[in-house]
């Protein structure tokens, strides 16, 4: 687990560079789960909903959720080598809002696969049960598809790679929406607008 988890944070390091901080959480029953800090470059052009790109962006990666595979749940034992594994990233515009209050809730979403028994994909939902930071239009966010900012981790078979899961955030209008439309349609409807997907006062997008 140990030399997994270091080579993932090696991985985020060369592909955004150093972190400025980390925050660690402990849950009942579960590892441990770091959230790192990056500082981005602006107009790094990650945002799926494309928009302004003259501010600096500040990125959040778990790190602790790949060192086990996702389960089926409906297995009734864990396969402890093969499965999917995963880590997810949250970019944001920095200075905009009290982001930095986002550790805890992405540690809560990097452990639900061990408290859960879930397998986070791309498509998926995730909620949170309250704002992404105090204050926050966010109560959950949408799994988006793997590749873009961070290239998959390759292990050592028959270990699948680690995938690095971008986090988008959702309105709660958004969130109803997806549920009845789907998470490609509310992707290409954030498309259509040139949705800002990393601004963090944005509201929800035209869903008439």
């Amino acid at each position: 687990m140990g030399e997994i988890l270091a080579r993932v944070e090696a991985h985020l390091r060369t592909a955004l560079g150093e972190p400025d901080a980390r925050a660690a959480v402990t849950f009942v029953g579960t590892d441990r789960f770091e959230v790192l800090r990056f500082h981005g470059s602006p107009g790094d052009g990650d945002s799926p909903g494309g928009g302004r790109d003259e501010d600096a962006v500040v990125r959040y990666a778990t790190l602790g959720m790949s060192a086990q595979p996702m389960g089926d749940p409906a297995q009734m034992l864990a396969d402890p080598v093969k499965g999917p594994r995963a880590e997810l990233v949250l970019s944001v515009r920095a200075g905009l809002a009290a982001t930095d209050q986002v550790l805890r809730p992405l540690a809560v979403l990097a452990a639900s696969p061990q408290v859960e028994g879930v397998i986070v994909a791309p498509g998926a939902s995730l909620d949170l049960g309250g704002p992404l930071w105090p204050g926050a239009p966010f109560h959950s966010v949408l799994v988006g598809e793997p590749g873009g900012l961070v290239a998959d981790l390759e292990l050592e078979e028959p270990m699948e790679p680690v995938r690095f899961l971008p986090l988008l955030p959702m309105t709660v209008n958004e969130a109803a929406w997806k549920r009845v439309r789907g998470a490609r349609e509310l992707q290409e409807r954030w498309l259509s607008r040139r949705t800002d997907l990393r601004d963090p006062l944005r509201r929800s997008v035209a869903l008439d």
